[in-house]
């Protein structure tokens, strides 16, 4: 179903942890050459780097902090250089990094809420156009569901920042469209990823399980399905300027 995903150049960034991990070992599964990105855990990157190559895919390994714009451009065209291109860019890579309420919110804080999760989308985007522009490659962005419901109390430099996410790839999608590059974005739901288990505790999931109408929260692997099928220009050719929700129906447009 995939098979035009084979040999595409594809860098995921935040792939060391969560749903990254899924989405780079659901691109190489499909023939897909993967740039794993991580930062402060080399070895959980090594580690689906080795996976990867075990399974008999193909995989580099590409290290730096995304919320400096200098190491993001690096990162990009690292990836690029030991992919011999680029086909498409995920944009995965973000932190809550603390729950905090309005009179705890600190310009740190937001410093380095907007570094990691917007800074570095702009960033990565620049950057990778030249490649993309090349092939008519894409662009996929990992925004939340907390972009639309203004997130959990504590939570409101995270949720706004992936909003802008929403809204930036839209923009995107207005500017790099006529070039055939197609921009969407990826709005996960609550899953169970390394991020829940440090920012929620066991009964803010479980209330926020009960809410979802599938009633079950989500995993890394429930995610691997839309972002394949958004870099297949074969089954997603003219699907462009979406954020598309994956959250068991818990929020409606």
């Amino acid at each position: 179903m995939f098979e035009d995903l084979q040999g595409k150049r594809i860098l995921v960034t935040g792939s060391s942890t969560g749903i990254g991990v899924a989405v780079a070992k659901g691109y190489a599964a499909c023939g897909a050459k993967v740039a794993v990105h991580g930062n402060a855990n080399r070895e959980a990157a090594e580690a689906v780097v080795s996976d990867i190559k075990e399974a008999g895919g193909e995989a580099i390994l590409v290290m730096g902090d995304v919320a400096d714009s200098a190491e993001m451009e690096r990162i990009v065209h690292e990836a690029a250089e030991g992919l011999g291109g680029l086909d498409v860019l995920v944009n995965n890579a973000g932190s809550l990094y603390k729950r905090a309420s309005l009179e705890d919110q600190d310009d740190e804080l937001f410093d380095n809420v907007t570094d990691i999760n917007i800074r570095s989308v702009v960033t990565a985007c620049r950057a990778a156009v030249p490649y993309l522009r090349k092939n008519k490659g894409c662009i996929i962005n990992t925004g939340s569901i907390a972009g639309h419901t203004g997130g959990a109390v504590g939570a409101g430099f995270y949720a706004a920042s992936k909003a802008y996410v929403h809204s930036w790839t839209r923009t995107m999608a207005i500017e790099l469209g006529p070039e055939g590059i197609r921009v969407n974005c990826v709005s996960p739901g609550v899953i169970l990823t390394p991020f829940h288990e440090r920012f929620s505790t066991p009964e803010k999931l479980e209330n926020a399980r009960k809410n979802i109408p599938l009633q079950r929260l989500g995993t890394a692997e429930d995610c691997v399905g839309i972002f394949l099928l958004l870099a297949s220009n074969q089954l997603a050719g003219y699907i462009h300027g979406q954020v598309i929700e994956v959250n068991g129906g818990q929020y409606y447009k």
